[in-house]
């Protein structure tokens, strides 16, 4: 009772302005990105879920009815699914490595890289981003332990950016919760942004907010954080810090939607056409099986029971038959159309091939292979777009990996986090190169390994190619790796005997 009272109250303020109130996340002044850019977000998310408005057809209705309109759900086929899968699948996978040139660093990260299941998660938020424009990651603490949180490209609101990064951002989380037999949605707002103290310095601000609303459309109104977060603090601010404790994936190329928007474009915005004639064609593809299946007509007294002993001549569950009144003839005909399935797949095949193209895949690449299995050579001579449009994700994923990484080190060393008021792992850094992150993605779709590593072993007993280079190249290691490898290698090898040496060069 004291909480509706409450609400009342808060409504009322929201309504003369002393209590404030948002109808779109949007709307908050801080915030300067049109909400058309959230629309064309929502319509791409709508895509990759397949979901789609129904399809109005014309029934037969009844004698009284006449010709009536219905609905039904379109059979379509989710080649943005399929698509943001395939591109994120090539771009990156487990098998990914990342190292870091400090011993104690590349211990560090990839010790948090392994407990947040990164290398999985990346690959599946990917996907997201591809179909959207991008996602953000960012970390936190949890029970005195560095946690990665996946935002998707709807939940993120930049605040101020510049042409190479977002510095500040806004990040929406919605619960919904049933109160007093109503649903009450809730969104929490977690504003990223920089400011100066009094001497100058930067300093880091989080500033967290809480709405509530009874309409699933709405923001709300602001209420306490307390309503249904006990321990979240309202702001927490951080000194030292040389970028944002966020790490933002924006998809290559330009946003041609909004040429001055931050955001990045994901597969759907600009091929919506093809997508639409794509699922075009399957929808009459289904309908084309469906109306063509076997039909004959027969005389109605071939459908009617002979007496009430006797079965009727034709099974009643057989959809092949179909009565005609107002003739006793036995004549019987086939009413069965022809297929049109070699026009349509025509047809779907140019839709297809439209589609690779405008979202940067080679021809062919989501149709059925008829000359068998291809070298990784082949591969790459065959699928120059994808592996050019693939090198454009890896500089956009690399950015995003070492943006991650200083997050991570920033977060670590603040030490109001942790209940010992010790930081979790120091490490100093003034810029991101000073981490010596090296990245080594697998290759094997577009690289042949087994004959990267013979050459490579021709070459090196040729004294051509470095061991260092060696190791780095064919086992993705690190240059400190590469030296801990190498000093183990020489380690284990026996020294030859000073015998075996005086018998070498002919000395008694």
């Amino acid at each position: 009772m004291f909480e509706r009272i409450k609400n009342l109250f808060r409504k009322a303020g929201a309504n003369v302005g002393m209590v404030k109130s948002l109808t779109n996340i949007t709307d908050d002044d801080r915030i300067n990105i049109p909400q058309d850019e959230y629309e064309r977000i929502r319509v791409a998310f709508n895509y990759y879920k397949n979901e789609f408005p129904k399809v109005d057809y014309k029934a037969i209705g009844d004698e009284k009815e006449g010709a009536v309109t219905k609905k039904r759900a379109p059979r379509t086929l989710n080649m943005t699914k399929t698509s943001a899968r395939r591109i994120a699948s090539i771009v990156f996978n487990e098998k990914c490595k990342i190292s870091y040139e400090d011993k104690a660093l590349n211990e560090f990260m990839n010790s948090v890289f392994e407990s947040n299941d990164f290398f999985n998660l990346f690959e599946t938020n990917l996907e997201k981003g591809v179909a959207a424009g991008g996602f953000v990651i960012r970390p936190y603490v949890a029970d005195n332990k560095i946690k990665l949180a996946w935002v998707r490209a709807d939940q993120f609101y930049p605040l101020r950016s510049n042409t190479n990064d977002i510095s500040e951002c806004a990040i929406a989380s919605k619960t919904q919760r049933i109160e007093g037999h109503q649903t009450v949605y809730y969104t929490l707002l977690e504003f990223h942004q920089w400011d100066k103290d009094e001497n100058g310095n930067d300093i880091y601000n989080i500033t967290n907010e809480l709405y509530r609303s009874t309409s699933k459309n709405e923001v709300g109104i602001q209420v306490p954080l307390n309503t249904i977060y006990d321990d979240l603090q309202e702001s927490v601010t951080m000194t030292g810090l040389i970028a944002p404790m966020f790490a933002y994936f924006r998809c290559p190329g330009a946003n041609n939607c909004n040429l001055e928007s931050p955001l990045g474009v994901g597969v759907v915005d600009n091929a919506k056409d093809q997508l639409d004639d794509i699922n075009m064609v399957n929808d009459m593809t289904y309908s084309e099986i469906k109306l063509g299946r076997k039909r004959v007509s027969v005389p109605a007294n071939y459908l009617r029971y002979d007496n009430d002993v006797h079965k009727p001549y034709f099974d009643t569950d057989e959809q092949v038959y179909e009565g005609l009144g107002g003739s006793d003839s036995d004549k019987i005909q086939d009413l069965t159309t022809n297929f049109r399935i070699v026009q349509l797949k025509d047809a779907m095949d140019h839709a297809i091939k439209k589609f690779e193209t405008q979202i940067g895949l080679s021809a062919g690449t989501f149709s059925y292979a008829n000359d068998g299995v291809k070298t990784a050579t082949e591969v790459v001579s065959n699928n120059s777009m994808t592996y050019q449009t693939r090198s454009s994700y890896l500089t956009q994923v690399e950015k995003v990996i070492k943006a991650l990484s200083v997050a991570i080190i920033q977060l670590a060393q603040a030490s109001q986090f942790y209940d010992d008021g010790k930081p979790l792992f120091s490490f100093e850094i003034e810029s991101a190169d000073d981490m010596g992150m090296t990245i080594s993605f697998d290759d094997g779709v577009f690289v042949d390994k087994d004959k990267q590593l013979e050459e490579d072993l021709k070459a090196l007993t040729a004294r051509a190619l470095p061991t260092k280079q060696f190791l780095i190249r064919n086992y993705g290691l690190s240059d400190v790796e590469a030296d801990e490898w190498l000093d183990e290698i020489k380690s284990e090898t026996p020294e030859p005997s000073t015998q075996a040496e005086l018998g070498t060069f002919g000395s008694e």
